[in-house]
């Protein structure tokens, strides 16, 4: 939302009052609090008919400040997020003549006294960012103003809900020469967010679009510091596009509220925020594997599934998970847990087959209860179901004719509804696709009296934790999988997500993985996408690249909307030996299957640290101002280097940072530090190991959940090592931990078993098989 006109005028219709100065500023109790009136002070008659904000900075968590602007505190709030990691007695506050300071660890908020308003931030004696003069501000709206507001609801009703005279906080933090802004949730412009306007209000736009199923109310920057805007409802942020050289956010209302956040590194910002918002379940070692879906119009019934299932079985492409989408159940009915029966007449006994062949289950639901379904009336009778101001369910045709909303925010509907899922699980259903949740009404009334602007963004919190609560009763913690659409701050803590509605083409695919990296700087650990795109039907092509781009993403699915994603649909016979969509896929699931080991690794450090599966280049390279804007390539953990490849001609240009990498399918050895242009086939794509890695890779290439200690691989990369130690975790929690020790050349590899194990040096190739837990490699 911007406000003003240019440097020195708010826009017509804007009336914004500012923090003039520091009046007083009180310590106590782990806490400043500063009265900031918004005219300078000079005599007393100034104190009259004028307004104050009231400004408090404490700490929930070392290395974080927060900062909080009231105006009138009587107003109703919402409360802000969950912060589960939020601890008291963190902050120190003081203040004299000087000014007042709160530390928290080790980041320290100074503010100093009088005017002009200055609220810095300091860490390791440098300045991080910093709130100046006319950086808090109270704006009132007029009926007259020329702002472009807020975005509008999902029936046309404006994000807040409120007429356009609302008022409105904004904050202010500065940015400096060369300082970039990443983050805000799941976003498929550029992944560098100078320069946007963002609006963090969830919404059902499609990849194409500057919509976000995920918006996220927090940033971080390359200067060593993160943002977390502390409030579900609609934030709207400035990234450097309205005061180039400041981000300012907004919110309506009469308090704002957010946290700065200390690195150094983003890895430590992200670690932090994840700390105080909530890390990532552990999920189980078969999500890796292949997902292959019914897709969503098509016409499929039990021979259907049959058919593709055995055909990938036959064609030795491992399959881990088959998803049922919305036409498991009738049409109009939708969400009312019953099977078609007049294509699945006996679901049970079909699963029950299913799992017979070694396969988990999905299904699609959505939060929505159709009017036609048994189920609409018993919620409504029942008062289930979000009701309009006059006390009518609230209902629309779009998607499900006549559909109703389930609330959440009632315990006897999130019971309610929990109990048709357990019955579905008990059906034989291992995981759930939790679509939608976007689209909530603004005009409505919640059964705990929740603030309807703040629940349109944190509505899909609610919908998916009760989803995902009853997979962890039935299956157990580390074997719940949602695969979820929408997310709001926190819905990190219950994976995994995807990508939404894309498209089956080159741009698509390439702004897909923007979403993801951009999600990855948002906290988020674990990401999917529709492999060879929602919309359409994919070319030989696009399907291929993108078979080898979606399975070397932490989770990977094959799904459309009125196409089947089976690989031999994009082949004709007449492909070259070796590069037909089958051999692709049969290549790329079977590459996916021995790396197991490594990826449960950076999975396991998703749950425990907050880090991302899939890592952006500014995460690992932050000082290297070449990869500030990349936003084609992407690390898996902090050894492997991806650059899918977006083009028919098998076309690539990449960068690798500085250092020895070698690549992971050749051997190659290449030094880093210059951009790259290669053709690849479509069997080969751009795969690259950071010099003093070690990989350990798995024996079996026929499912991902399988015990990675039975003979692995352990490969030693040229370079400095990254880690004397490697820790390999089974599926079982079971540790197995590699020590690794350099010596005038020589490899020493030690294991905490005396199982066999191999080990080569990647230099030189020769594979050596372990005696007594131990190999030596000589180059």
């Amino acid at each position: 939302m911007k406000f003003t006109d240019g440097f020195w005028e708010t826009r017509p219709g804007v009336d914004a009052l500012y923090a003039q100065e520091a009046y007083d500023i009180e310590a106590g109790d782990g806490r400043l609090t500063v009265s900031a009136p918004t005219r300078v002070i000079t005599r007393r008659g100034d104190t009259l008919n004028r307004a104050m904000l009231t400004v408090t900075l404490s700490s929930p968590l070392e290395g974080v400040v927060g900062v909080k602007v009231e105006h009138h505190r009587g107003a109703s709030g919402f409360g802000g997020f969950d912060l589960v990691g939020a601890q008291a007695g963190i902050g120190t506050a003081s203040a004299d003549s000087s000014g007042g300071i709160l530390e928290a660890g080790p980041l320290q908020a100074h503010i100093a006294p009088g005017a002009p308003w200055n609220l810095t931030f300091q860490a390791d004696g440098r300045t991080l960012t910093k709130s100046g003069k006319k950086s808090i501000g109270y704006v009132t709206l007029g009926t007259d103003a020329s702002v472009s507001v807020e975005p509008v609801g999902p029936t046309g009703v404006s994000a807040t809900g409120r007429p356009p005279s609302s008022s409105y906080l904004h904050a202010k933090l500065s940015l400096g020469v060369g300082e970039l802004v990443y983050g805000l949730g799941e976003r498929f412009g550029p992944l560098t967010k100078n320069g946007q306007t963002v609006d963090v209000w969830n919404a059902d736009g499609g990849t194409a679009s500057e919509q976000s199923y995920k918006s996220i109310p927090f940033y971080l920057t390359n200067r060593g510091y993160g943002v977390f805007v502390n409030h579900p409802e609609h934030v709207s942020f400035e990234v450097g596009s309205e005061s180039v050289e400041e981000v300012q956010f907004s919110v309506a209302g009469e308090s704002l509220e957010y946290f700065v956040i200390y690195g150094p590194t983003m890895g430590e910002i992200l670690r932090r925020y994840t700390e105080l918002t909530g890390r990532p379940a552990r999920v189980p070692a078969w999500s890796y594997g292949l997902w292959l879906s019914t897709s969503f119009t098509t016409d499929y019934d039990e021979a259907t599934v049959n058919h593709f299932v055995d055909g990938m079985a036959e064609r030795d492409v491992p399959l881990s998970v088959f998803h049922f989408d919305c036409f498991w159940m009738r049409e109009f009915n939708w969400t009312d847990f019953e099977w078609d029966e007049r294509v699945f007449p006996d679901p049970e006994l079909m699963l029950k087959r299913l799992h017979e062949k070694e396969l988990r289950i999905s299904a699609w639901i959505n939060p929505y209860i159709a009017q036609r379904s048994a189920l609409f009336e018993e919620a409504s009778e029942a008062g289930y179901l979000v009701r309009k101001p006059d006390g009518d369910v609230w209902q629309w045709d779009m998607w499900q004719a006549g559909m109703g909303l389930v609330d959440f925010t009632n315990p006897d509907a999130t019971a309610w509804y929990q109990d048709k899922l357990r019955h579905l699980i008990g059906q034989g259903v291992d995981s759930i696709k939790t679509d939608f949740g976007e689209r909530i009404p603004t005009e409505v009334v919640w059964h705990d009296g929740s603030s309807a602007p703040a629940m349109h963004n944190w509505y899909t919190q609610l919908y998916n934790k009760a989803v995902f609560e009853v997979l962890e009763e039935q299956h157990g913690k580390g074997n719940a999988v949602l695969f979820a659409r929408s997310a709001t701050a926190g819905g990190q803590q219950m994976p995994v997500h995807w990508g939404g509605d894309n498209s089956s083409s080159f741009e698509s695919m390439a702004e897909t993985l923007r979403g993801g990296l951009s999600l990855a700087l948002s906290g988020f650990g674990f990401w999917s996408h529709d492999i060879g795109g929602f919309e359409g039907n994919p070319d030989p092509a696009v399907f291929k690249r993108w078979v080898a781009f979606g399975l070397l993403s932490s989770h990977s699915r094959l799904h459309g909307s009125t196409s089947y994603r089976v690989p031999w649909a994009f082949d004709t016979g007449d492909e070259p030996e070796g590069l037909s969509a089958v051999d692709i896929t049969r290549q790329f699931a079977h590459l996916k299957m021995q790396l197991m080991p490594y990826f449960y690794a950076v999975g396991q450090q998703a749950h425990e640290d907050g880090l991302p599966f899939m890592r952006p280049l500014q995460l690992e390279f932050t000082d290297d101002p070449a990869v500030d804007y990349l936003d084609r390539q992407y690390m898996i953990g902090d050894s492997l280097l991806v650059a899918p490849v977006f083009s028919d001609t098998g076309d690539v240009a990449y960068y690798l940072p500085a250092g020895t990498w070698t690549n992971y399918l050749t051997g190659e050895v290449a030094t880093g530090g210059s951009w790259r242009a290669e053709r690849h086939d479509f069997n080969s794509i751009p795969l690259w190991v950071r010099e003093g890695s070690v990989l350990v890779t798995g024996s079996r290439k026929d499912r991902p959940d399988y015990d990675y200690a039975v003979d692995p691989l352990v490969t030693v990369y040229p370079g400095e090592l990254r880690s004397d130690t490697v820790r390999v975790t089974n599926p079982l929690g079971e540790d197995l931990i590699f020590t690794i020790a350099r010596t005038d050349g020589t490899v020493t590899i030690t294991s905490s078993s005396n199982e066999p194990f191999r080990a080569r040096l990647a230099s030189n190739g020769t594979t050596l098989t372990s005696t007594n837990g131990k190999a030596v490699l000589t180059p």
